[in-house]
């Protein structure tokens, strides 16, 4: 929950005015924090600093500490606050970068140029040109400092029109290649340089060790030997050889090593989550890659959202200080994720102390930067924030900004790289990635020898992954969830069925896999819609746990007796038994990229039928045997998967698959979810969707992550909104358990706002009528309602578990609406 949330409980009237009453505006709550006491930073349940690994690392260079010192002796109070906090490009402007002369701005996944979330090379440039140009605006100042520009770049440089992009980490793991890797990197670098970009916020060197979390995929495998050897390549693709002339020399960028510290490690794999675990282990499987990056000379570590047995890893100064920066020898600086400050104990995005104090060097505050700077700066001059550690998180991030060379640059659109749209997605670039998309495959089966295909056979495609480059590059691709998108907007690109038509004669396409011909094999191209983090996070790893998906048509073709090669595009390892039954051969191509036709690579032979290419990919995650195996690691004292670590077959050394897999899963496992869960960290749950009539706009808004709301806004007309996914269900047992339907609600409408349910049936509905000064007052509330108090609805028919209606004009947000269990066993109505 935000922290500036009301949270209310819609019990009755007196009730509710009495908790309006007592529910500050942000702007008081502003004022009032402004006054107490500094947050004090947290400790870690345990600590043996002993048992951490120390790192010889030599960034510290004397020539570059005097300019340093020389500096900071004519920065203002003022500037050093501003030092260490950093902006979303999409909530501050040129002029206000210069006003309050901040560090450093970032593009979020879906701040790009121009209010967009994805921009062309010449449109970043001079974003990025404005923002620099108004960071060294001297006027005022006795000296002005350049800002640094971070964006995600975890798989090619994402965020531009035209770009590289190379398999996921769960794809470049299997691959076990770190020259590749280190390669990778120094291209993904070049093309961050084109854009005039300086900082990328990877590698990504978090060991997942539950695959329901949904960066699964931003890892490269579930046991720490994968990262470790390649932090350090990436680091050096993306920063040059540290102690070389090539260290930070054009055409390189930034580095971060993310995120610590174990955000693969929590619980039941919930993002932002809680890692319970020793320290031992701790360090065993979670640290393992950042002494070599830091030995690589990183110049950035971020801090992780989660928390180590139940302390923020934002507030730890045991993990943040004496572990990474004394005992690691950590000598760069130590950057914020999205707002997680604002998640410790006493603690709002607009301030937080303790995070500082605790060893955070750079605050990421996208939009509540402007109260942090305030509130910073007025605990700074009260001596609640030590003069001393802010003073040496703004030397940390100076250090950077001299190794980087970026007092000698000029100005973004003139350095020798920029605006070089050749190199963006250049075809060498997009060699090397086909290179890895071969690399990264997995052969789950292959039986009867159907793979490799001959180039004259008749070859069926079908399934929606097939023309969709969108779909097979994933998450973080062009907007920050990734998906939806048209090929248009891949012009660097191919599809996996241009590849296989490239490389195949005679070559047919079909989503649902119809045809006239009977073809002599089909390929099907299926699998995870994309996601990133927070909305990612699933409770099993079933991909389809009904069989309302590609099952069907696999079993269709097999029946009809065509060979059946699937390409199954995900995320993460799954639950797949049905459709590997249904399958000769099954190939794990995870989210590939760009180069689609990296893929047909593979399995098309050469004209004597010969594979012009073999799968070497390896299983980094081991592959689950059931549904709910989770969970699952190679070296657990229980071991079972159905394919594990290391695992995967190749034309050379091929091995049978039994194709008489368990297709069984619980039924509580199919039901549940989409029973009592419709829309939760941002996402659909199962097929629901919403369905919109009238004067109504949708969008997104941030509640607890970054645009994990949904935001209608209706017109003078009003409107309504209906969640369905073309079915009806029974709720008459959750009416007897007297559940409650509740969501996290904000609402600005002026004229009257409904909530309730829909049935089969003309005009069958039921809906409660929202308390206006809770239907206006724009605040995010908790709203119960009971489905008793919707008098009049068929519950054994019901075809929409949520709809609200508006009367007027305004917006109502809504976030993680589910059925609850009633608290105090008493009706919960909305009007009364």
């Amino acid at each position: 929950m935000a922290m500036d949330s009301q949270k209310v409980a819609l019990l009755g009237l007196s009730a509710l005015l009495l908790a309006a009453c007592n529910t500050a505006s942000t702007a008081q709550l502003d004022s009032v924090e402004t006054q107490q006491p500094a947050q004090d930073a947290q400790s870690s349940p345990e600590g043996n600093v002993e048992l951490w690994p120390t790192v010889e690392s030599d960034l510290i260079d004397p020539a570059i500490e005097a300019r340093i010192d020389d500096l900071m002796s004519k920065m203002t109070l003022e500037q050093k606050v501003g030092q260490v906090i950093q902006a979303d490009n999409g909530s501050i402007t040129p002029e206000e970068v210069k006003e309050y002369r901040l560090g450093s701005v970032l593009s979020g996944g879906n701040s790009g140029p121009n209010g967009k979330p994805y921009g062309t090379v010449d449109e970043w440039v001079a974003a990025v040109d404005a923002y620099y140009m108004a960071s060294i605006d001297p006027e005022g100042v006795e000296v002005a400092i350049p800002i640094i520009w971070g964006i995600d770049a975890v798989h090619g440089h994402n965020n531009v029109i035209g770009g590289t992009l190379f398999p996921h980490n769960i794809g470049l793991g299997a691959m076990r290649d770190a020259d590749l890797m280190g390669e990778i990197a120094r291209i993904t670098a070049l093309e961050l340089r084109a854009t005039g970009h300086d900082w990328t916020f990877a590698p990504t060197v978090a060991v997942p060790r539950d695959s329901r979390w949904g960066r699964s995929y931003e890892g490269f495998g579930e046991d720490p030997e994968i990262v470790t050897a390649y932090s350090p390549r990436i680091v050096e693709g993306l920063q040059g050889e540290f102690g070389s002339d090539a260290f930070m020399s054009d055409g390189h960028v930034i580095s971060t090593a993310k995120h610590f510290l174990g955000d693969g490690g929590t619980e039941g794999g919930k993002d932002q989550g809680d890692a319970i675990l020793s320290e031992a282990e701790l360090i065993r499987l979670h640290a393992a890659g950042y002494p070599p990056a830091i030995k690589a000379g990183a110049l950035s570590v971020m801090a992780s959202f989660s928390s180590w047995n139940g302390a923020k890893i934002h507030g730890d100064k045991y993990l943040l200080t004496d572990v990474l920066k004394e005992r690691m020898g950590f000598n760069g600086f130590v950057v914020g994720d999205w707002n997680a400050h604002g998640q410790i104990d006493g603690c709002t995005n607009e301030d937080c102390a303790a995070a500082l104090i605790a060893g955070l060097d750079m605050y990421m505050a996208p939009d509540s930067w402007k109260g942090l700077y305030e509130n910073t700066l007025a605990e700074a001059k009260s001596g609640a924030i030590p003069m001393a550690r802010l003073d040496d998180a703004v030397r940390r991030i100076l250090r950077a900004k001299f190794n980087y060379g970026l007092f000698e640059q000029a100005r973004p659109s003139q350095r020798p790289l920029s605006g070089r749209s050749d190199i963006v997605g250049s075809p060498e670039h997009r060699a090397v990635a086909r290179q890895a998309v071969r690399e990264s495959l997995v052969l789950l089966k292959n039986e009867g020898g159907v793979l490799p295909i001959r180039p004259d056979a008749k070859i069926l495609v079908a399934g929606n992954g097939a023309d969709n480059i969108s779909k097979q590059a994933g998450g973080w691709t062009l907007t920050w969830q990734g998906g939806g998108m048209s090929n248009d907007l891949f012009p660097n690109a191919d599809s996996i069925l241009a590849g296989l038509k490239a490389a195949g004669s005679d070559v047919t396409y079909s989503t649902d896999g119809s045809f006239t011909a009977k073809p002599d094999v089909a390929i099907v191209v299926f699998g995870e819609e994309p996601y990133a983090e927070f909305r990612g996070d699933v409770d099993h790893l079933a991909y389809d746990i009904d069989g309302t998906k590609e099952r069907k048509l696999l079993e269709k073709l097999k029946a009809d007796g065509i060979p059946v090669v699937t390409v199954f595009l995900s995320g993460r390892p799954m639950w797949v038994n049905p459709e590997l039954n249904a399958s000769d051969a099954f190939v794990a191509a995870w989210w590939p990229g760009s180069e689609g036709a990296g893929i047909a690579d593979v399995l098309i032979a050469d004209a004597d039928g010969q594979p012009r290419n073999d799968f070497t990919g390896k299983l980094s995650f081991s592959w689950p045997r059931s549904a709910d195996q989770q969970p699952l690691n190679v070296g657990d004292a229980v071991y079972d998967p159905l394919f594990a670590y290391g695992y995967g077959l190749s034309y050379t050394t091929p091995a049978a698959v039994a194709s008489d897999l368990d297709e069984s899963v619980s039924a509580d496992l199919v039901s549940a979810r989409a029973n009592s869960v419709f829309f939760e960290n941002g996402s659909f749950v199962s097929d629901w969707a919403p369905e919109t009539v009238g004067d109504v706009t949708p969008s997104r808004v941030d509640h607890n992550a970054q645009e994990d709301a949904l935001l209608y806004t209706f017109g003078g007309a009003g409107g309504s909104v209906a969640f369905k996914d073309g079915t009806a269900r029974n709720f008459l047992r959750e009416s007897n358990g007297d559940m409650e339907l509740m969501m996290m609600l904000k609402s600005s409408v002026s004229g009257k706002v409904e909530i309730g349910m829909q049935c089969e049936g003309d005009d069958c509905a039921s809906y409660d009528t929202l308390p206006a000064y809770v239907a206006t007052a724009n605040e995010w509330t908790e709203v119960r309602l009971s489905l008793s108090c919707l008098k009049g609805l068929d519950l054994e028919t019901v075809t929409s578990p949520f709809s609200l209606r508006a009367e007027g004009a305004g917006t109502i947000a809504v976030a993680d609406i589910h059925f609850v269990e009633d608290e105090d066993a008493q009706e919960t109505c909305l009007s009364e």
